[in-house]
């Protein structure tokens, strides 16, 4: 999930900071909204390959002991 998330905000943040698409709004710059999205995108992305990279390095140890018969 997070690296298509990452990759999601990278796409809009390039259209909108490229000026691909256009949309009027009068209370948000689209050059600032697009950078925003830009740098969230980059860091999502980021942080998602850190943590796949950590968790492949993770050992898992199965540890069984047999004490012998039961006793009875």
């Amino acid at each position: 999930m997070g690296i298509g998330l990452g990759v999601v905000l990278l796409i809009l943040g390039l259209i909108l900071v490229l000026g691909v698409f256009e949309y009027d709004m009068s209370y948000v710059d689209d050059g600032a909204l697009g950078w925003i999205l830009l740098i969230a995108g980059i860091v999502a992305l980021a942080l998602s390959l850190f943590m796949n990279a950590q968790r492949s390095r993770t050992k898992h140890v199965e540890e069984r002991r047999y004490d012998g018969p039961p006793r009875g």
